[in-house]
């Protein structure tokens, strides 16, 4: 405990008309945090002030980021500025660490108020990279619309932020720091916990441990590949997959969190896991997976980098539930994917008789569905998966979920694939990303497009490549009605569903920097061609995308940043 009261300011600010935050926070350059005078305080102040004082105060909050470059200062001012605005404590990971998912796992444990994470995801870091910060709430889960909204509003309008300036909190040293402020009656506390933990027992709690161990270091073990992308989640592969579950340690790779994650790009995708894909061409190891840098994302590979798509693993993950002994004691309430996914969870829902709900893309539409216990399982197809145990997608719980198929089924990640091929069909899915696109060509695309195929005469028209012809069945911007509280979430993207129940869908994303990433996605499903090439089969529904929206005339781009 500091001698002398610490002194608690009010700071004049001006305010930025730029914070608005997006699916997954306020996500900018890192410069722009740097070099804008009080941008990262008006920020955090506008968070704190959406917060109703009685609420805030003496409340507990927690506090982690993803290790990228300019976290610790950003824990420190976020700290600082708590103590100013009443925060009684805050839950902090050691050296400021923490994934997404443990830090819904501690704020439900802990019954906080809320979570700040500091954190840009699966975007690049570094002093060049981009920077980030999300606010989640009471239920572990990201900002509603409501509170996001609130927040941006108070962020256009800011005159002052509070703040005690000289509260130094040492983030090596695990156990509790108190401090005196002036004017509190009762000292402000920090408390630095182990950042594995109470998420790892979480876990322990879901899975059977003693199969995966068995599975993973036990007499007939599988041998798998890790890569943790030097982001958050490699302190946990370490401590639960290799020193609980038994994986040799050189097994986990890129497991050492990096603020520039080793100059590459944290993206758990074909194109970013390059050392996790090479790794895996020659056969030697069974099952690989990788993380993005905040840990909520996965990808899974099988033996010579047998590729699964997100929305089929989250279908294999459904039609496998019971595999999981934590639902065979909860059931299971509801399956849900994002609008853009592919419908192949649809297909296990409608086999099970199990409620499918189709919602935006953002994790929050799923948290207001758990929050209800209408829902158990979920997945976007951008390499999100989770359950109904945090409010946040899980990328080590998805691992687990498959470790846990695989030591039941005893087959390979390919053949249990194949064999939800035989036994559903296939959803061949794909999506183009066109990054950093002119913000301004892009929103007239849209808005050009969105006005064509609201024309009654779009309904029924046909298009022919090669030797196939596809029939406009239905064509409008998505919008979904929250089936808990009716709250409507317009403008969502736009769809075009075909007769054979192809779908071609644009959005704008909203988790970049800067510029505009225009995403198009193709879902096209097949009975009894399941085993063909990807792209081939979606080249025609592919072709017919970029004619109708001019996409490539419109935006100047010879073709995608990235294909998945």
């Amino acid at each position: 405990m500091e001698n002398s009261p610490l002194q608690v300011l009010t700071v004049p600010t001006a305010p930025y008309p730029d914070q608005r935050p997006g699916t997954s926070g306020l996500r900018k350059k890192v410069y722009v945090f740097q070099s804008r005078r009080n941008y990262l305080h008006n920020f955090i102040q506008s968070i704190f002030s959406s917060i109703d004082l009685r609420d805030r105060q003496g409340s507990t909050m927690v506090v982690g980021g993803d290790g990228r470059f300019f976290n610790p200062a950003a824990i420190e001012v976020i700290v600082q500025m708590a103590a100013a605005n009443g925060v009684g404590r805050m839950i902090i990971g050691h050296h400021g660490i923490l994934s997404t998912p443990a830090i819904s796992c501690l704020i439900r444990k802990y019954k906080a108020i809320g979570g700040i994470v500091p954190t840009a995801s699966h975007n690049p870091g570094g002093p060049d990279g981009d920077f980030g910060i999300k606010f989640n709430t009471a239920n572990g889960g990201p900002a509603k619309e409501a509170v996001t909204s609130k927040i941006f509003q108070i962020s256009r309008t800011i005159e002052e932020f509070a703040i005690c300036p000289g509260l130094r909190v040492d983030l090596t040293t695990l156990g509790k720091q108190m401090f005196d402020l002036e004017n509190k009656f009762k000292p402000f506390t920090v408390e630095i916990v182990d950042s594995v933990e109470s998420y790892a027992n979480l876990l322990r709690n879901i899975f059977d441990f003693a199969a995966l161990k068995e599975l993973l270091s036990g007499k007939n073990h599988i041998k798998i590949r890790i890569d943790a992308m030097h982001g958050v989640a490699g302190p946990y592969v370490r401590r639960i997959m290799c020193e609980e579950l038994g994986c040799p340690v050189n097994s986990a790779i890129n497991c050492v969190p990096l603020e520039d994650f080793g100059g590459q790009h944290p993206d758990p995708n074909p194109m970013y896991a390059t050392d996790l894909v090479d790794s895996m061409k020659d056969g030697q190891y069974d099952f690989g997976a990788a993380f993005d840098g905040d840990g909520d994302r996965n990808m899974i590979l099988g033996k010579r980098g047998f590729f699964v798509t997100p929305s089929d693993s989250v279908a294999v993950i459904a039609d496998n539930i019971f595999c999981i002994p934590y639902f065979q004691h909860t059931g299971v309430r509801g399956f849900a994917r994002s609008m853009p996914t592919s419908a192949a969870l649809d297909r296990v829902a409608k086999a099970t008789k199990i409620e499918l709900y189709e919602t935006p893309t953002g994790w929050k539409f799923f948290g207001n569905l758990m929050d209800a216990g209408m829902l158990s399982l979920c997945g976007e197809e951008s390499f999100g998966t989770g359950g109904d145990h945090i409010r946040e997608k899980d990328g080590l719980w998805a691992v687990l979920a498959w470790l846990s198929i695989l030591a039941t089924r005893k087959q390979s990640v390919e053949d249990i694939l194949k064999d939800h091929w035989l036994k559903y069909g296939r959803n061949y899915f794909t999506r183009y990303d066109y990054e950093n696109v002119d913000i301004d060509a892009a929103c007239e695309m849209m808005e050009d497009l969105e006005i064509m195929i609201s024309d009654k005469s779009f309904v029924k028209q046909r298009f022919a490549v090669e030797d196939k012809i596809y029939q406009v069945e239905k064509a409008d911007n998505f919008e979904y009605t929250d089936p808990v509280d009716s709250t409507i979430s317009r403008n969502q993207g736009l769809r075009i569903i075909f007769s054979d129940g192809s779908r071609i869908i644009y959005r704008l994303s909203g988790t970049g920097s800067d510029g505009a990433t225009v995403r198009i996605y193709i879902d096209s499903y097949e009975k009894e061609q399941i085993f063909e090439d990807t792209q081939v089969m979606l080249a025609p529904l592919a072709t017919i995308a970029l004619k109708i929206s001019q996409l490539h005339h419109r935006t100047g781009r010879s073709g995608p940043s990235l294909i998945t």
